[in-house]
């Protein structure tokens, strides 16, 4: 499928996104955010997912001029309709979502680096909530994901200061999994990106699972999960191979089932 908005290309089982409004620091408009959400929604037979930004932005936060598209309810109508269904697609990714962070992330572009299992963030690259400053509130699932990430105190001051956190304090934080020098932000993400993509895809896409309900779910909830999930991997092609690869010192080679 074409898209106008982003790139989609496909290298093995690796799929790569990227957000293609240089122009305007790949900033999203409503458009952009459902053809994020097309393309989550039918990975076809992708085990892993690279998303970057086109240019000197990731994304520079929802594209304020496309407002004026008819619809009615404005940016709450927006939010529920486009925004938050993409966010929550690239969150409940059956396969690892790693986001290459190369410039800019503000407001929903900074939700969508979030989002991801990982996010490489380029030393030049900054974070920022800026909604406050013009009398607004974070949104894109943000509020959710920035006190998850870096706990109450430092959400509320990146939310009610609006302060830019550049990358190698993003990654001081736990924000981002690294900061990288910019020249060598896509060969890293890249790599991690197909660590993830040859891995055990089952266990990785139950892992992710696991992780979402521990952070709202009870331990006993957790437990009964676990057990499931391991039930599942344990019964898998890869769970076979890599029993086989320990017992003969060598390295395991996962297809995915």
């Amino acid at each position: 499928m074409t898209y106008e908005t982003i790139r989609v290309t496909r290298d093995g089982p690796l799929l790569t996104i990227t957000l293609n409004r240089p122009d305007r620091l790949n900033a999203m408009p409503p458009q952009m955010a459902d053809e994020i959400c097309d393309v989550f929604y039918d990975l076809g037979d992708a085990r892993a997912v690279l998303v970057t930004g086109e240019g000197k932005g990731f994304c520079s936060g929802a594209d304020l001029s496309a407002r004026s598209t008819g619809e009615k309810g404005g940016s709450h109508k927006a939010l529920q309709n486009h925004y938050n269904p993409a966010i929550s697609q690239v969150l409940r990714a059956p396969v690892p979502v790693i986001c290459a962070v190369n410039g800019p992330a503000a407001g929903v572009g900074c939700s969508l680096a979030l989002a991801a299992d990982f996010t490489i963030a380029s030393k030049n690259a900054y974070f920022l909530q800026a909604f406050v400053n013009i009398g607004l509130v974070p949104d894109g699932g943000s509020t959710w994901l920035l006190s998850r990430a870096i706990g109450r105190a430092r959400a509320t001051r990146m939310m009610m200061l609006g302060e830019k956190i550049g990358g190698e304090q993003a990654e001081e934080w736990g924000l981002v999994y690294k900061a990288v020098e910019p020249d060598q932000l896509m060969s890293e993400a890249r790599a991690l990106a197909e660590q993830l993509a040859n891995g055990p895809t089952q266990a990785i896409r139950m892992i992710k699972e696991n992780l979402n309900l521990a952070l709202d779910g009870t331990v006993q909830q957790v437990f009964v999960q676990e057990a499931e999930a391991q039930r599942i991997a344990g019964a898998s092609e890869d769970a076979k191979e890599g029993g086989m690869a320990f017992l003969e010192k060598r390295k395991a080679e996962f297809k995915g089932a």
